[in-house]
This record gives structure tokens, C-alpha cells and sequence, in this order.
């Protein structure tokens, strides 16, 4: 497989995997309906996504801080709802 189908496929996976926290935090921000969601499942997911974001400022990669820098805004969003509206 070549190098540039390597990156595409890696490129895709971050695309997907940092906007599919768009769609929930919409919801939860239209709804404030937040019932169904774990508290602890989502401060978790923020610490995992901090540290993924300072895990890429000491190894200076930018794929991983932008994706972990859009990833973080939904899910601290979700999870400031969630706090706010239990």
C-alpha cells in the first residue's frame, strides 16, 4: 500500500472519529436532555482526550492536536451540559 493511501486512511479515520462528537453535542445543546449519558464515561473520554492533545504538543504532531483540539470542544460541551442539566 502506498505512503499517500496510508495517510488518506488515517486522515479518514481522524475526520470521522473527531466530528462524531458533533452530532451528540447538537442534541444535547438543542434538548439539554442529558439522562442517558454517563458522567463518568464522559470525564474520562475528556481526560483521554487531553492527554491524547498534550501527547501531541511533546511530540510535535499536529494531526494529533488538531484532531484532539476539535475532539475536545463537543465532548467539554456534552460534559459541561451533562454536569449543568444532570
Amino acid at each position: 500500500m502506498s505512503p499517500a493511501t496510508i495517510e488518506l486512511i488515517g486522515a479518514l479515520a481522524a475526520t470521522i472519529t473527531t466530528l462524531c462528537w458533533i452530532p451528540q453535542a447538537i442534541k444535547v445543546l438543542r434538548t439539554r436532555e442529558t439522562a442517558a449519558i454517563s458522567l463518568t464515561m464522559y470525564c474520562m473520554l475528556a481526560v483521554g482526550i487531553a492527554l491524547w492533545l498534550i501527547y501531541g504538543f511533546l511530540i510535535g504532531s499536529w494531526p494529533l492536536i488538531g484532531a484532539n483540539t476539535v475532539t475536545l470542544v463537543p465532548v467539554l460541551a456534552i460534559l459541561v451540559m451533562k454536569l449543568r442539566f444532570g
